[in-house]
């Protein structure tokens, strides 16, 4: 695939933000690692490229000859652990993912094939209630547990440690490197850090092995390529972490659509998986409360993983506002039920 290739870009909100696209060099030397992707399996590109630039990826969809268009993407530094990941759960859990087509895990590059309909779209095009957001979080979560035998080596890939017992220090880092915080906001957090630590030590107590949180899974993040079956992709925000903090983003994008009283059947969905290991119902609603809450530091973090360039410019100024708004969400209750006496 030649430089002088034929391409659109869309730049979407961050017309500012600066990425590796614009060099020439570096587009030069993507561009022909896709064409060595593609031409490994027998493939090649035949179409202008349909570029996405945003502060935290670098996203091509390069039509092929003769079946769907495949993805070419880049990743930052803090997140360019997305290629060995994607590649090793894979090999993992291939049921529940994408197998990419080539990985560069040194320059964080991967070439993905297409998934199928997303389940965004699926949402768009039919009457789709909330039992195939129930069906998606089983699945999710079955995926989940088959992967606690691979965390450190999750870990090992690069991906961040978010596990309750870190979780404490990295509030301290998000709140203290955080300028969009207003100075009445960063004392009531500081304020809160006491029974922070207490909530971690207690969601560490019950027992819940750690494992993969998407940390962003909503219905723009995994395809739905046939009824029952859901592939799960976009890991550039993961970490290893409680697993329960995945189910945040999933159930509230579903209770925008069908209202907040979806949310205690999204829930218990999302635990029957776990039910087997001894523990109660109670128990693991009281881990859901307190993974619900600790989960907005995973957002927070992830809105500062960008391309070097882009600190300083304003688009970046807004990314910092974003996670400034996921630290405040620790001051709000779990919305499932009322909590009782002596809990938060």
């Amino acid at each position: 695939m030649r430089d002088d290739v034929a391409w659109t870009v869309d730049r979407g909100r961050y017309e500012d933000a600066v990425t590796p696209w614009e060099q020439e060099s570096w587009r030069t030397a993507a561009l022909a690692w896709v064409a060595d992707g593609l031409a490994a399996h027998g493939l090649r590109a035949a179409g202008p490229l349909e570029v996405r630039l945003r502060p935290w990826s670098v996203l091509a969809r390069v039509p092929v000859a003769g079946r769907p268009a495949v993805w070419f993407k880049a990743n930052p530094p803090a997140s360019g652990f997305e290629g060995a990941l994607t590649a090793a759960l894979a090999r993992w859990v291939p049921r529940h993912v994408l197998a990419p087509l080539a990985v560069d895990a040194d320059r964080g590059w991967s070439l993905l094939p297409d998934g199928g309909a997303l389940f965004r779209d699926v949402l768009e095009r039919q009457a789709v209630g909330p039992e195939a957001w129930e069906g998606l979080l089983r699945q999710y979560a079955e995926m989940q547990r088959a992967l606690v035998s691979h965390t450190q080596e999750i870990e090992d890939l690069g991906v961040p440690d978010a596990r309750p017992a870190r979780l404490p220090v990295m509030f301290d880092e998000l709140v203290a490197g955080n300028s969009a915080l207003r100075p009445a906001d960063r004392s009531r957090l500081e304020r809160l850090r006491p029974r922070l630590r207490d909530w971690c030590a207690e969601l560490a107590a019950l027992g819940v092995p750690d494992s993969l949180d998407h940390a962003d899974l909503h219905d723009g993040q995994l395809f739905h390529p046939e009824p029952g079956r859901y592939t799960f992709f976009d890991w550039g925000d993961a970490t290893v972490s409680h697993p329960f903090c995945s189910l945040h983003v999933t159930a509230r994008r579903a209770a925008e659509r069908y209202g907040p009283g979806v949310m205690a059947r999204l829930r218990d969905a999302y635990l029957e998986p776990w039910t087997d290991d001894g523990r109660t119902a109670a128990e693991l609603r009281r881990a859901v409360d307190l993974a619900w809450r600790l989960s907005v530091l995973g957002r927070a973090r992830a809105w500062g993983g960008l391309f070097p360039a882009t600190p300083g410019t304003p688009g970046s100024a807004s990314l910092s506002e974003h996670s400034a708004g996921s630290l405040l969400e620790l001051l709000d209750e779990p919305p499932f039920s009322p909590h009782p006496a002596g809990h938060p």
